[in-house]
């Protein structure tokens, strides 16, 4: 299965960039979208059909043109599953998960720390969401979770550590937390096969970020340890632009 995560930040958007085209030629079985900015009467539905993706699914955020995620699959799944059931998490569209018959695919995303008050509901939501999956893999034990989790994992994750410190996303308690989340038993998929630096997955709107390559890997795909051995192959695709973001891509045998 292949499986892509993209936060698309607007998908009307990204559409009208050439992302219905630019899906058609990555084929992946499935594709997590974060930051969809829309609600599913909003989004042309019948161009995704069309496009090889007859089962969609959108979990949006209860405030207008705000986060939200969504799944697009080839495959039928046996069971979908909106939102976690802790309030506070799931008013904002930010969790959806497709159950198949050999493992689960979920889409997050994770709430940015951009102020005080922002900072503090991303702690809260952060030690949640930890204890939501610790519970929900003694079910669903073959777990992947794609999605934007807002943070930089270590130093060779941001192209300036030091100057990024303090800054919400690269944060020593968010790097932390992520570090502890991923050893609980998530494999970060990209690297398992890849330990080169200068491989990001944002960059700035601002100061020609994206053209130097001046970005943070803050989009996952985190494979549940019994999966390790299905592992074939993970990859970041910056050559797609209709996003601040770029896509993120795991492929299990």
């Amino acid at each position: 299965m292949k499986i892509i995560s993209y936060n698309v930040n607007g998908i009307r958007a990204a559409i009208n960039k050439g992302f219905v085209e630019w899906l058609e030629q990555a084929n992946p079985d499935v594709i997590c979208l974060q930051e969809i900015k829309a609600t599913e009467d909003q989004v042309p539905v019948n161009e995704l059909t069309q496009a090889g993706y007859p089962y969609q699914y959108y979990y949006s955020a209860q405030k207008k043109g705000y986060s939200g995620v969504a799944i697009l699959s080839k495959i039928k799944p046996n069971h979908v599953e909106y939102g976690t059931g802790v309030d506070h998490m799931d008013f904002e569209g930010r969790n959806l998960r497709v159950d198949f018959d050999e493992l689960s695919v979920m889409s997050l995303y994770l709430p940015s720390g951009t102020n005080i008050d922002r900072l503090d509901h991303k702690f809260k939501y952060m030690d949640d969401f930890q204890h939501y999956i610790l519970s929900l893999r003694n079910t669903i034990p073959n777990l992947v979770i794609c999605g934007d989790y807002n943070i930089c994992h270590e130093a060779i994750d941001i192209h300036d550590p030091v100057r990024n410190k303090t800054v919400s996303g690269f944060l020593p308690e968010e790097r932390a937390w992520l570090d502890g989340f991923m050893k609980t038993g998530m494999i970060d998929s990209f690297r398992h096969f890849n330990k080169e630096p200068n491989h990001y997955s944002w960059w700035s709107y601002r100061a020609n970020a994206r053209n130097n390559n001046k970005g943070w890997r803050i989009d996952y795909c985190l494979v549940a340890q019994p999966l390790e051995n299905r592992l074939k192959r993970a990859v970041i695709l910056p050559e797609a632009k209709h996003s601040d973001h770029c896509p993120v891509l795991v492929e299990l045998t």
